[in-house]
C-alpha cells in the first residue's frame, strides 16, 4: 500500500471499533497465509486483443507481459486504431486509456464493465479491460477467485434449499453487506492486490465496476479511480473511500450519502461532498443510442400479430434452472403456434442447456442450438432485427467474454428479457422480473417497475407464468414498456455510463 491511509480503520470520518479492525487484519493474515505473500514481487503487464470486445469496443486486455519491461500504457493506446466517431465523441480525447477495473463475480460485473468500455470507446477513448481475478500467480486474484467461489456456491444454494436462502442469504446480501464493519475486512483484503498495479500511471482514468478493484486501485495510489456502484439498495460493501462513487438511481443517491442503515448502534456521518455523484444507469452505446429504432420494432411486431420474442439469460452462477424449466415448458405450445419465439442464453454453462434440454419434454427436438460462435450469433441477431425469427434458439459459448455479450448482442432483437433483477433491472429492454437471487436484489425490480420499463419482481412461478400469459394476450403491455424506455431516455436516465467516464477523465467540476 502506498498511500500512507489505513483505510480499514474508518469510513468517511466514521472510525470502526477496534474489534472490527482486529478482525480486518486477521482475515488479510489469514489469505498470506494461505495464498502467500507476494508484496514485493514485481508485476509487469502489456496490452492483449481479447475475443469479441476487442473488435466490437476496441478493449484492450492488461495480462501479466512475458519480460522485464514496464508497459507505458498511452503509448500502447496511441499505437491502437482511433475509435470511430460517433455522436458522443468527445474532442481531443484522441484514443487515450481509460481502464475498466472488474472481476468475474456471476456475469453482472463483467456485463457492467463492457457498459463502460462502449461508452467509453464511443466518446472517443480506447478502453483497457483489468480483471484482477485473471493474474493466476497473484496473491490477490487467489483471494478474490477464492471468495467468488463461495458466493457463486452459496447463490446456487439459495436456490435448492429454501431454509439456507431465508435464515443466511437473504440476510446476508441485504443486511450483512450492508453493515459498516464489512467494509473493514475488504479494504484489509484489497491491500493484497497493489502490487499489480505498479505499472500504470497514477493519473490515468479508471473505473471500477467492482468495489475491490476500486479499493485496490485507490490502495495503490491512482488519483482518478470512480468507484462504479451496480446496486440499488445502500450497502457499506460498495464503498472505496478515495474514489468518486456514482450510482444508478435517485433512491441509492440518497441512501448512500447518508449511509443509510449501515450502523443501527449510531448516526453515521454522510458521505461528503465531491465522493458522491447520481449518473443513472450503466448501459451500452450500441443499446442506448438504437432505443428508438428497436422500441419501434417491438411495437411493430407484437401489435402487428408477430410472435412476441423472449430472451431468458442464464446468469453467471448458473442458479434458477428449475425456475428456468417451467418458464420454457410454459412457453413451448405458444411457441409451436408461432405466437411466440424463445432465445436462451446458458451463457458459457453448457451442463445449463443439456439439464434443461433433458428435463423439459419436447425441448430438444424443437430447439436450435448456436454453441462456441460468436460470429454466427452476431449474424443471427442481425438478421432477426428485421426479419421473422420462429421456434427456440438456444445460445452457449465457452469463451466468457461472447457468453457475456451474447445477452447484448440478443437483447436488441427481442421483445421481453426474463431475468432475476441484476444489473439487468436497469437495461433499456422490457423485463419480466423473476425472483432475485440475493436479497441485495430486490431493489433492481423496484427501480424497474419505477420507471416502468420492466415488471415488479415476481416471487412465485405461477405469477410468472400468469405475466406470461397476460403478455401473450396484451400486446399493448410490451408497448407500454417501450414508451417508457423512450420516456427514460429522452431525459437521460440510461447515460450513466457515459458520464461515469466522463467523471474518471475529468474529475468533478
Amino acid at each position: 500500500m502506498t498511500t500512507g491511509t489505513d483505510r480499514a480503520r474508518s469510513a468517511f470520518g466514521n472510525v470502526q471499533d477496534e474489534a472490527t479492525y482486529r478482525k480486518a487484519v486477521r482475515s488479510k493474515e489469514k489469505f498470506l497465509r494461505k495464498f502467500g505473500d507476494d508484496s514485493n514481487a514485481v508485476y509487469h503487464l502489456k496490452g492483449a486483443d481479447v475475443p469479441v470486445i476487442s473488435e466490437t469496443l476496441g478493449v484492450r486486455d492488461l495480462v501479466l507481459a512475458d519480460g522485464s519491461d514496464a508497459l507505458d500504457i498511452r503509448a500502447d493506446a496511441a499505437a491502437q486504431p482511433l475509435p470511430q466517431k460517433t455522436e458522443r465523441t468527445v474532442p481531443g480525447a484522441g484514443g487515450s486509456p481509460v481502464i475498466v477495473g472488474n472481476i468475474r463475480m456471476g456475469f453482472g460485473h463483467y456485463r457492467i464493465s463492457m457498459a463502460m468500455a462502449s461508452a467509453a470507446h464511443a466518446m472517443g477513448y480506447t478502453p483497457y479491460w483489468l480483471d484482477l481475478a485473471s493474474f493466476k500467480e497473484s496473491t490477490g486474484s487467489k483471494v478474490i477467485e477464492y471468495q467468488n467461489g463461495l458466493y457463486s456456491m452459496g447463490s446456487r444454494l439459495s436456490q435448492r434449499v429454501g431454509a439456507f436462502d431465508k435464515l443466511f442469504w437473504e440476510p446476508l446480501n441485504s443486511e450483512g453487506f450492508r453493515k459498516l464493519s464489512y467494509n473493514s475486512g475488504d479494504q484489509k483484503n484489497a491491500e493484497l492486490c497493489v502490487p499489480l498495479f505498479q505499472d500504470l500511471p497514477r493519473d490515468v482514468p479508471y473505473i471500477g465496476t467492482h468495489v475491490w478493484p476500486s479499493q485496490a486501485a485507490v490502495h495503490a495510489g491512482l488519483t482518478h479511480v470512480v468507484n462504479a456502484i451496480p446496486d440499488n439498495w445502500p450497502m457499506a460493501l460498495h464503498l472505496a473511500e478515495g474514489s468518486i462513487h456514482t450510482v444508478q438511481t435517485p433512491s441509492a443517491y440518497l441512501g448512500y450519502h447518508q449511509l443509510r442503515g449501515m450502523d443501527s448502534s449510531r448516526q453515521l456521518k454522510p458521505m461528503p461532498k465531491g465522493s458522491l455523484v447520481y449518473t443513472g444507469h450503466y448501459v451500452d452505446h450500441e443499446l442506448v443510442s438504437n432505443i428508438g429504432r428497436d422500441c419501434a420494432a417491438r411495437r411493430e411486431r407484437v401489435l402487428g400479430g408477430g410472435a412476441v420474442r423472449y430472451l431468458i439469460s442464464v446468469g453467471g452462477a448458473g442458479a434458477q434452472q428449475d425456475l428456468f424449466a417451467s418458464i420454457i415448458e410454459h412457453l413451448i405450445p405458444y411457441v409451436t403456434r408461432n405466437e411466440a419465439t424463445l432465445f436462451v442464453n446458458v451463457g458459457d454453462h453448457r451442463d445449463v442447456w443439456d439439464g434443461l434440454a433433458s428435463s423439459v419434454h419436447g425441448l430438444s427436438e424443437l430447439a436450435q442450438t448456436h454453441l462456441d460462435d460468436f460470429s454466427e450469433l452476431s449474424t443471427f441477431a442481425k438478421r432477426a432485427l428485421d426479419q421473422d425469427v420462429s421456434g427456440i434458439h438456444a445460445f452457449c459459448d465457452a469463451d466468457i467474454f461472447s457468453a457475456v455479450y451474447s445477452s447484448n448482442v440478443l437483447m436488441r432483437c427481442s421483445d421481453i428479457l426474463v431475468t432475476k433483477p441484476s444489473e439487468f433491472s436497469f437495461y433499456p429492454v422490457p423485463k419480466l422480473m423473476i425472483h432475485r437471487v440475493g436479497g441485495h436484489e430486490a431493489w433492481g425490480a423496484v427501480r424497474a417497475a419505477e420507471v416502468g420499463d420492466g415488471t415488479y419482481e415476481m416471487d412465485e412461478t405461477a405469477e410468472v407464468l400468469s405475466m406470461i400469459d397476460a403478455l401473450q394476450s396484451d400486446r399493448n403491455l410490451i408497448s407500454f414498456m417501450c414508451d417508457r424506455i423512450e420516456q427514460a431516455n429522452a431525459i437521460g436516465v440510461y447515460d450513466g455510463a457515459y458520464k461515469v467516464v466522463e467523471l474518471a477523465v475529468n474529475g468533478i467540476a
